[in-house]
Order: structure tokens, then C-alpha cells, then sequence
């Protein structure tokens, strides 16, 4: 999961991102609602964390003009703004989620675990697709039933494409999200990586889109 914060205090955003990738999630960071916006227009966000109080766009537009769009990408708002009705406009104007400074980490991945779920992708830390099993949390694969030995770079790109089967990932996508989880990434490093799952994967699981990038389907097919 790519999650995006928008949070203009450098100092609680680094706690956080840092917290969200101890969590192996991929996770970027802007200061700026313009930013936001273009960045949720231009797609490869999974779960939005936005912080009301920005420099230059107020959260709440923010929040509007993304709805404006017809995205449906989930959105958890941070604020200072603690009162009973900031939270009622907050939730009104689209946010799936509302958490006033100051806050525990734990709740923030709690409630990050929540809109996961809603998103109906990935309903639990498990996921399934044929023979393979990824455990989110225990960063475990398993083909039928027995488990592999996956390099943590594998293991993210491989969670990256089940978590978005059916939906092609470019190159591009996948280095962003190495990046984002904190790995160093070579100019050849994703198709190296996507190399050694195959041969470690069922025959046909990673289909390359020519020119385009990756895809797992749901339904992949079996060879005999």
C-alpha cells in the first residue's frame, strides 16, 4: 500500500513516515495542498494522510477540490482543530477518518488499518491469489503452503502487484515504491527483482504488459 501525508511540520512528519515504513508500508511526503491535489490526480495513491493546517491551501479545500474529482481515494485528516463540529465539516466535505493532534502512533496505524480493509483489496494482513500467500505483517510467502525465502525488495514488489492485481504497476511505479519503503534502487533493480520471482513463483503469476509494466491477475493461468 502507497501511502501519501500531507503534513507541513517536518519534524511529526518524519515520525510518522518512519512509523508507516517500520509498518512496511511505501509512504511519501508534501507539504503543500496544491501538491496534494496534483498528486491525487495523478493517481498511484492508495490512502491519503492530510494534515488541515498547511501553508498554502487550507486541508479542507484540499479535501473538497479531491472530491470535486470524483476520486473515492480514502483520506485521513490530522489537525489541531479538535472540536466536535471541525470534525462533523471535516467528515462532511469527504474524509473517511478524522485524528486530532496530538495522537499516538498505534491509534494512527490502527485506524490506517481500518480504511485498508474498507478498501476491499486487502481485507486482512493476508493475501491470496492461487497457490500464493503474502502476509503483510510477517512479510511471509507462501506457495502451497510452503514458504519462501523472498529478499525484503522481492517481497515488496510482489506485495505491491498482489495488492493491486488486476491493475497493471509500471517500472516507474515500483522503483517509487522501493524508494518510498526506504531500499536503494539501481537502474536495472526492478527487473532483476521481477526476475528471481519468477523462478521462484508459479509459470505465468507476473505477466510483464509490454512497454507498459506488471500485472498479477486474479484468475492467472496454471501451466500443466
Amino acid at each position: 500500500m502507497h501511502i501519501l501525508l500531507i503534513e507541513d511540520e517536518i519534524a511529526l512528519a518524519e515520525e510518522i513516515c518512519q512509523s508507516l515504513r517500520k509498518q512496511n508500508y511505501a509512504v511519501s511526503h508534501l507539504t503543500l495542498g496544491k501538491q496534494a491535489i496534483l498528486a491525487a490526480r495523478n493517481g498511484d495513491i492508495d490512502l491519503m494522510i492530510l494534515d488541515l493546517g498547511l501553508p498554502d491551501v487550507d486541508g479542507l479545500q484540499v479535501l473538497t477540490s479531491i472530491r470535486e474529482l470524483g476520486l473515492t481515494l480514502p483520506i485521513l485528516i490530522l489537525t489541531a482543530r479538535g472540536q466536535l463540529s471541525d470534525k462533523i465539516i471535516g467528515l462532511d466535505a469527504g474524509a473517511d477518518d478524522y485524528l486530532p493532534k496530538p495522537f499516538e502512533l498505534d491509534e494512527l496505524l490502527v485506524r490506517l488499518r481500518v480504511l485498508q480493509r474498507r478498501l476491499g483489496s486487502v481485507v486482512t494482513s493476508t493475501i491470496r491469489l492461487g497457490h500464493v500467500q503474502l502476509h503483510t505483517d510477517s512479510l511471509l510467502v507462501l506457495l502451497d503452503e510452503v514458504a519462501l525465502q523472498l529478499p525484503k525488495k522481492e517481497f515488496m514488489i510482489l506485495r505491491a502487484l498482489m495488492e493491486r492485481a488486476d491493475r497493471i504497476v509500471s517500472k516507474s511505479q515500483l522503483e517509487t515504491m522501493l524508494y518510498e519503503w526506504g531500499g536503494e534502487v539501481s537502474s536495472n533493480a526492478i527487473e532483476v527483482h521481477v526476475h528471481n520471482l519468477r523462478k521462484k513463483l508459479p509459470e505465468g503469476f507476473i505477466q510483464t504488459i509490454r512497454g507498459v509494466g506488471y500485472c498479477i491477475k486474479k484468475e492467472y493461468p496454471i501451466s500443466t
